[in-house]
């Protein structure tokens, strides 16, 4: 029990670093490889689960038009509209409704919208929040079924 003590803070603690991380990579167009390293070199991950931080920068990264593709059909503006915070939350919550299913779907949209309220704009957190209900119906349709009629 004393394991897992703190892990839910350490996720939370991995999503904010791969955030920034993403955030940085595409502000800078570095690659997830330079970024990870500076990070790795940088960032102090005491508190941060680091195997799930370089499992979200390299598994975003190499399905970064894959993810773009399944948000896109939810917006109401342009992709290249989004506000760079939003977009980069947009797609780790893409990422892990779509690949991450050990994670249940309400946890994913929840530290989604959590990173949309610290880091991104006001409200931004909201359209977020939309968007991921949508692709959680898409991609987690047996989980929120099940939930239903568990109630």
């Amino acid at each position: 029990m004393s394991q897992n003590k703190g892990r839910p803070d350490r996720r939370r603690a991995a999503r904010e670093l791969a955030l920034q991380a993403l955030y940085q990579m595409h502000m800078s167009g570095a690659s997830a490889v330079e970024v990870q390293a500076e990070f790795l070199a940088d960032q102090d991950f005491k508190n941060a689960d680091k195997r799930m931080f370089g499992q979200l920068l390299t598994g975003i990264a190499s399905q970064v038009e894959s993810l773009d593709l399944m948000i896109e059909q939810h917006l109401d503006r342009k992709l290249t509209d989004l506000d760079p915070i939003e977009l980069n939350v947009l797609r780790m919550g893409a990422y892990e409704l779509s690949d991450s299913v050990a994670v249940p779907y309400r946890v994913v949209i929840n530290e989604c919208i959590e990173l949309g309220k610290v880091f991104g704009a006001t409200d931004g957190h909201k359209y977020v929040n939309g968007i991921l209900d949508k692709l959680a119906l898409e991609h987690r349709s047996i989980e929120i079924s099940a939930k239903k009629s568990a109630s």
